[in-house]
């Protein structure tokens, strides 16, 4: 289950997804039918498949280039993508600034959303439990989509005819977020609750619904949706935190029980990990001053996170195991842990603070402080040490789930991203906190405006 591909590579063979490998980017096609390929119940459940691993390969890199790349964690001696990001000078021709991986993913899903149905009776729930999968991976494409570029084009019909409008306008990112929201309210709905073992972190359950929910309510500052949305994550028996002693092992090893939702990797579906993080001198990415600096002393995450031993500390070795010494450049079969409990329940501290609930919110944020070995703050602690109760939050989500790929989402959600990062490399326009759109998908589709501050 680990491996889509042995389902998957029924489909390519059958060439269903022949004219979507970017609907923005390509000259109209005709002629094409999904629905001589979706005959079967197995034929559906294959096609839901064909989008996890269109998951697998958009965020095998830009997990971490979209979430920490323009971030303050992170440092780097690579050109390219991540010198650029961290020194804030984007551009129109800068790798990361594709979003053809992420409209792939959306066009896979529009085509099960569409014709999965016609497989089934009216009112099936298999079907409607797969069309719950597609619906949620379609909004969370949309969700990054929209939190790196902000307004993109929104297409919700798969690409069948040269009948259709081809060049595609952008879309205001708040009718965006309106159905990424109708998208995720249906997988809750429909979903299943468990599939059992392995399956239950690497599908679209119930659960990674809710907390994906959690998410988008709190980039929208709906602070009472975001915490009825993590209860349901906090109340489902399949999550629950792990000890500090198998903090290391979300990541090395996966399928624990703090996991919500990852992408499943393995020795033929690789990630790009280890040149993210993992290979020493030569990898993209270091821990920053300003990142091993801000660990309070006595906490027990600092050396499962990084090499402390190391007088100028090059190896992030969290994803890897405490120890880890390889350096091959072979790619990694780890998977890629996108959402977990802990990030829920600090999101939900927040939401708590800000509805004026700060008992709630201390409450929360200790739970995950005294696992890591350190003290419970209290509200005027938190001021004491962080300037008020939201910035310790802040501080601990920095820490407990550095590198995974928030952080930079962090910042923009909560204002702060100018804030922390212009003395770092001179951020000052909120106008800026957007990537700029590839110069390729604007000279491919003359409806497309380039965001304003490029």
């Amino acid at each position: 289950m680990k491996n889509y591909k042995k389902i998957l590579s029924l489909i390519l063979m059958a060439g269903i997804f022949s004219c979507s490998d970017d609907i923005l980017d390509k000259d109209p096609q005709s002629g094409f039918s999904a629905s001589g390929f979706y005959q079967t119940s197995s034929d559906a459940q294959a096609g839901v498949y064909g989008i996890y691993d269109a998951v697998q390969s958009t965020f095998s890199l830009n997990f971490s280039f979209w979430g920490e790349g323009r971030a303050d964690a992170v440092d780097t001696n690579h050109s390219g993508d991540p010198l650029l990001m961290k020194q804030n000078a984007l551009n129109k021709t800068m790798t990361s600034a594709r979003w053809n991986n992420l409209y792939e993913t959306i066009s896979r899903a529009n085509y099960a959303i569409k014709y999965v149905p016609g497989v089934f009776e009216s009112g099936n729930d298999f079907s409607n439990q797969l069309v719950g999968q597609a619906r949620a991976l379609r909004a969370l494409s949309y969700f990054y989509a929209v939190r790196v570029w902000g307004d993109v084009p929104m297409i919700l019909e798969p690409y069948e005819s040269s009948e259709q409008g081809f060049f595609v306008e952008k879309t205001d990112k708040e009718a965006i977020l309106d159905q990424i929201e109708a998208d995720l309210l249906f997988a809750a709905d429909n979903c299943r609750e468990s599939f059992g073992g392995e399956r239950d972190r690497l599908l679209i359950t119930q659960g990674s619904a809710y907390a994906l929910l959690t998410q988008v309510y709190m980039w929208r500052n709906k602070y009472e949706e975001a915490v009825d949305a993590a209860e349901k994550v906090m109340g489902n028996s399949l999550y629950s935190l792990v000890g500090i002693g198998d903090w290391s092992k979300i990541f090395s090893t996966g399928f624990s029980n703090e996991s919500i939702f990852e992408i499943g990797y393995d020795e033929t579906q690789t990630n790009n990990l280890r040149v993210l993080y993992a290979l020493g001198s030569d990898s993209h990415y270091f821990p920053s001053e300003t990142f091993r600096n801000s660990f309070e002393e006595g906490d027990l995450r600092m050396d499962l996170i990084y090499d402390v031993t190391a007088e100028q500390p090059k190896k992030i070795w969290k994803f890897f195991g405490q120890g880890f010494n390889d350096e091959s450049p072979d790619p990694s079969d780890k998977n890629i842990v996108m959402v977990r409990l802990a990030d829920i329940m600090l999101l939900k501290a927040e939401a708590h603070n800000k509805l004026g609930q700060v008992n709630e919110a201390l409450g929360l944020l200790n739970t995950i402080r005294t696992r890591a070995g350190l003290a419970e703050l209290t509200q005027d602690d938190a001021i004491s040490a962080y300037g008020d109760v939201e910035s310790a939050i802040l501080h601990e989500r920095s820490i407990e789930l550095s590198f995974e790929g928030h952080r930079w989402f962090d910042l923009v959600r909560t204002g702060k991203a100018i804030e922390v990062m212009k003395p770092i490399n001179g951020l000052s326009d909120e106008a800026n906190l957007v990537w700029p759109l590839h110069e390729d998908a604007l000279n491919r589709n003359p409806k497309l405006v380039q965001n304003a501050f490029y």
